[in-house]
């Protein structure tokens, strides 16, 4: 299982049968079901954000949660749920609570919980992955090892058009987010070892940011003709393509997805922004 944050295109999630919870905006006096893109179809969403309009994200509760886990517990099966950044959103905090619920009522029920401490198509990556490897014969367990091992050398590089989306949204503090205002600064954003958002750079111009995302791939990934890499964005479709034929041709990365970044996650992204997630070099606290 995983939430939505998780931001993988629709047809995977149906063709390897993903249960899901879901995360919800609202804006306008409207609230949507963030169920990758089919509720509120991601052009539709971005080109309100354009309008003005000013989305705010709820999670999950957890009685939704929970009944979401009796569908499977009541038939006996086990639950591996693969979760949005604990330093990203309270989900995490409310999927342990269902558990504990489950629990009760449930003695011999098997939930575990993996915080990826990354999101949208981070998330999605570390999902892929388990999802191969349950196909492949791998016990739960086995999988678990896998995610909770890579997760630590999962890369997240964000680049944003504006940070004030971030910062109203209470994902990063005010000082960090005037870095972007002057001489039209593009901040290149990463997760940390706690899975929370930190600026570790300022290039001058969209151009240069995008250049410089793809110049953090060629440092930072290994093994890259093994690798499947993600990219999502704040439709800026083009600019997503332009990096992942960079990846491609300059790293040598056979398997790049795009996909849209979900309309939870885009909240606090804003329009334009690009995001690339990749298996490299441990996360870093300090800047680059």
């Amino acid at each position: 299982m995983t939430d939505s944050c998780s931001d993988l295109p629709i047809e995977y999630i149906k063709d390897k049968n993903i249960p899901y919870v879901s995360l919800t905006c609202s804006y306008d006096g409207n609230e949507y079901i963030d169920d990758f893109g089919q509720t509120l179809p991601y052009t539709k969403f971005f080109e309100d954000i354009r309008k003005g309009a000013i989305p705010k994200t709820s999670q999950p509760s957890s009685q939704a949660i929970y009944d979401k886990f009796l569908e499977f517990v009541s038939k006996g099966m086990d639950i591996l749920y693969i979760c949005v950044s604990s330093g990203l959103s309270g989900t995490f905090n409310g999927i342990n609570i269902a558990k504990t619920m489950i629990l009760e009522d449930y003695p011999e029920a098997d939930i575990s919980i993996v915080d990826t401490l990354t999101a949208s198509l981070g998330e999605g990556l570390l999902l892929i992955k388990a999802v191969e490897m349950k196909e492949s014969g791998a016990s739960k367990e086995r999988i678990i090892q896998y995610l909770e091992n890579q997760k630590m050398f999962l890369n997240t590089y964000i680049l944003v058009d504006d940070l004030s989306y971030l910062k109203r949204g209470g994902r990063i503090s005010t000082a960090a987010a005037a870095i972007g205002k002057v001489l039209h600064v593009k901040p290149i954003l990463t997760l940390n070892q706690e899975g929370r958002v930190i600026p570790i750079l300022k290039v001058k111009g969209r151009k240069n940011s995008i250049k410089k995302l793809g110049e953090i791939v060629k440092e930072r990934i290994e093994n890259p003709k093994e690798q499947l890499v993600t990219i999502c964005h704040a439709d800026c479709y083009e600019e997503a393509l332009n990096l992942k034929n960079y990846i491609i041709e300059e790293i040598g990365v056979k398997d790049v997805l795009i996909n849209y970044i979900g309309n939870t996650v885009g909240a606090y992204s804003g329009n334009d922004a690009l995001a690339v997630f990749f298996i490299g070099k441990e996360r870093q606290h300090h800047i680059i």
